[in-house]
């Protein structure tokens, strides 16, 4: 029902002679209010589906809409309420796809409503993606040096996966500059994949290491291996 201005002043009037507050009169109108707007989930794995819904209250005396919601993150799917009725509330879901964190993550998402002094409110999703097989330091290896020169280097290879887990095999395409040794530190846990460098001469090469697992969500890893070898120039050239 529309009440024009006349009508609504008369309805304030009336309040404030019956002694009732003006911010009575006030909530006239859809009211968004979102009592929660960030979400902590903490440690995860990043294999897993990250899920939370957020509760939408209108506290107006008019239906509220949510006209739109916008994710900065194509792996976030929204599902949601979108028409909550006066004193009702609703919920928005926000679904974030496995192997969408690693580290250190925030997912916003912008919900738009037509609440005309609440129009907009930011729902944020964050915490910290584990690997399930983390990498130390890193998944390559450079070796800088000169011909000759001793040059070797190793990456860690640490499971948080439940159970027993190891690197079965591996194999590389460069095998004529490199040699390859892969060490058990935790059986079942935790290998040290060994690099060194064979090439003598001066030159520069890159390759990849394949390891293969028993793991069914990391079957398969890789690594990267560049080679920079140069004879120093003489002093005064």
């Amino acid at each position: 029902m529309h009440i024009n201005k006349s009508v609504y002043r008369a309805l304030i009037l009336i309040l404030l002679l019956l002694g009732a507050p003006l911010a009575a009169a006030a909530t006239l109108g859809p009211k968004a209010q979102v009592p929660e707007t960030t979400f902590d989930f903490g440690e995860v794995f990043e294999d897993v589906k990250l899920t939370h819904t957020f509760t939408i209250k209108n506290i107006g005396d008019a239906l509220l809409e949510i006209k739109d919601i916008d994710s900065d993150c194509a792996c976030t799917a929204a599902d949601s309420d979108r028409r909550i009725p006066p004193g009702g509330q609703g919920r928005i879901t926000l679904t974030i796809a496995p192997y969408s964190v690693l580290r250190q993550f925030t997912k916003k998402t912008k919900v738009f409503f037509n609440d005309p002094d609440h129009s907009q409110v930011v729902l944020t999703m964050k915490g910290y993606g584990k690997p399930f097989i983390e990498i130390q330091p890193s998944h390559i290896i450079r070796f800088r040096g000169k011909p000759g020169e001793e040059l070797r280097d190793q990456v860690r290879f640490i499971s948080h996966l439940p159970g027993h887990w190891e690197i079965k095999e591996f194999k590389t395409n460069i095998p004529q500059f490199i040699d390859v040794t892969v060490k058990a530190e935790e059986p079942g846990r935790i290998y040290v994949v060994e690099v060194r460098n064979k090439r003598q001469e001066a030159g520069n090469y890159a390759g990849v290491i394949e390891l293969s697992t028993t793991s069914e969500k990391r079957p398969r890893l890789i690594m990267r291996v560049f080679g920079e070898l140069a004879i120093p120039s003489s002093a005064g050239q």
